[in-house]
């Protein structure tokens, strides 16, 4: 039996996208599972003038497809109220204060709320400022701020935003959200590293080669070309996610699995990121592009809301290196994009090959090839592992095998979405999947020197057709250094079924 925990939500912007699609249904599977049930409310804020009923029909909306229970999500939906507010007038705050005290009271929630700002991340000083202005925070119970992505748009801004968010709440009382450190293979990482000995004792540069980590995309900017043409890939993809996915797979064995621990690790890591501080180096160890038109699609700077004389970039690829003792010398190598030609998140351990063959390499169809650990992180979610055997027969030819374990569909549709767990971790207080301040501030340091270079060369902007993986620009990055980049299309090879 789950134990139920009581607290009061408040969601800023319960009209967009992110409350309809992730939040709600989220929320809705915390209160079939018994960790949300009679003592929790929420309230939805928002400029719109909405009544308690149509919020109501919205939020069912969102569950159409998981409801089996028309009972259950009327009891659910009961729990939710709508009020009508302005972030910036400090008179809304004083209504909201009187919802709030008087949900608290009638739920028995003792105090406890999480604030999540679902919404542009200009207003989340302001909202921070007007809480404690307005006594939102109280003192009998937890309170909790949950903000979105971007956290800034360069160092500068994040520390501005994060001084103004401090007046208000405590490190241990905001929680930043990324919800790559929800997903199954992503906690993952560190169960595969430090729980299995074979990894753990060949997790260094004397045995690993390079790392490579891909999070491709099939679809264009879509709607959000006026935020996208202001931000690109690389503040979009590679700040938040990526860097996490490094972060992991170089941090050193924390001392327990408390969340404090791992995330002390992963700033020691962040901080041993190799900055590329002139131009010359960031032209060298990262390629920018930008799609042009094909397959019957249209190029970025036709789409709607992006400057026709658009330099911004949909594409990055880029070599990390890591200084330290365990890391030094192994490339990280990092792509992402839009309009590629499958949609796929996965990291390759490229193992480094046998000092000396003893298999014959010429005219046979197969020879050995270095070993490689794969961890599927979407749509496919499990781990594969390139091992050598002997062919079958007479001989001594070689032939490549992939060990693998992939999740079922059943699996997965039971498994937890990533916005339900990082919901319940931060109900339970648990920051473990949480990003801290100091490691906004380290990766935001590492990506304003690519981008400061980027903003004074004009040149180096690489197309790509729509439907390919990248520039090929993008394929000399790792030729230089006598590398490919690894592309087995598992998620065409193995389809769920």
């Amino acid at each position: 039996m789950n134990t139920e925990i009581s607290a009061l939500f408040t969601i800023f912007g319960a009209t967009g996208d992110l409350a309809h699609r992730k939040l709600y249904p989220s929320l809705y599977h915390l209160y079939k599972k018994g960790f949300i049930k009679n003592n929790f409310a929420v309230i939805g804020t928002a400029r719109r003038e909405w009544s308690n009923d149509y919020f109501h029909e919205v939020i069912a909306d969102s569950l159409k497809d998981v409801v089996e229970n028309e009972e259950e999500l009327k009891a659910f939906t009961s729990h939710f109220y709508y009020i009508s507010h302005n972030v910036k007038d400090a008179d809304h705050y004083v209504e909201l204060k009187k919802l709030s005290d008087q949900l608290d009271e009638k739920y028995q929630t003792n105090g406890n709320r999480i604030f999540y700002l679902a919404m542009a991340p200009q207003f989340f000083g302001t909202i921070g400022d007007m809480l404690k202005a307005n006594h939102l925070i109280t003192e009998n119970g937890f309170n909790r701020l949950i903000i979105e992505k971007p956290f800034g748009h360069d160092l500068k801004s994040a520390t501005e935003l994060n001084e103004q968010l401090t007046r208000s709440f405590s490190e241990d009382q905001i929680y930043r959200i990324d919800h790559y450190l929800g997903k199954e293979m992503i906690q993952n990482i560190s169960a595969v590293r430090f729980s299995n000995m074979i990894f753990e004792a060949l997790w260094n540069n004397k045995y690993i080669d390079n790392v490579q980590i891909t999070l491709s995309e099939t679809v264009g900017v879509e709607d959000r070309g006026d935020y996208y043409d202001h931000t690109g890939a690389l503040r979009d993809m590679v700040q938040n996610h990526i860097l996490q996915i490094v972060a992991l797979l170089v941090m050193e064995p924390p001392l327990s699995l408390n969340g404090n621990d791992i995330r002390n690790e992963k700033i020691k890591a962040l901080r041993s990121l190799r900055l590329y501080e002139n131009e010359k180096d960031v032209i060298n160890n990262f390629v920018r592009g930008q799609y042009t038109a094909g397959n019957d699609q249209a190029g970025y700077t036709d789409e709607p809301k992006v400057n026709p004389e658009s330099s911004t970039e949909t594409f990055v690829a880029g070599k990390i290196m890591v200084d330290n003792f365990r890391w030094a010398g192994v490339p990280f190598y990092v792509r992402t994009g839009k309009r590629m030609s499958q949609k796929d998140t996965y990291i390759h351990i490229q193992f480094k090959h046998v000092s000396m063959n003893l298999f014959p390499t010429e005219g046979v169809e197969e020879v050995a090839q270095p070993n490689i650990l794969t961890i599927h992180i979407s749509p496919l979610e499990g781990f594969s592992l390139r091992l050598n055997t002997k062919r079958v027969g007479q001989g001594t030819e070689m032939k490549n095998i992939r060990m693998h374990q992939i999740l079922d569909e059943q699996t997965v549709s039971n498994s937890p979405e990533a916005y339900e767990r990082l919901l319940l971790d931060c109900l339970n207080g648990d920051p473990t999947n949480f990003t801290h301040w100091k490691e906004v501030e380290q990766s935001w340091r590492f990506i304003d020197f690519i981008r400061n270079a980027w903003d004074q060369d004009e040149e180096h902007i690489y197309e790509y057709a729509s439907g390919t993986m990248g520039p090929k620009e993008s394929y000399d990055l790792l030729h230089q250094d006598g590398f490919d980049w690894i592309e087995f299309n598992w998620s065409t090879k193995y389809k769920k079924k």
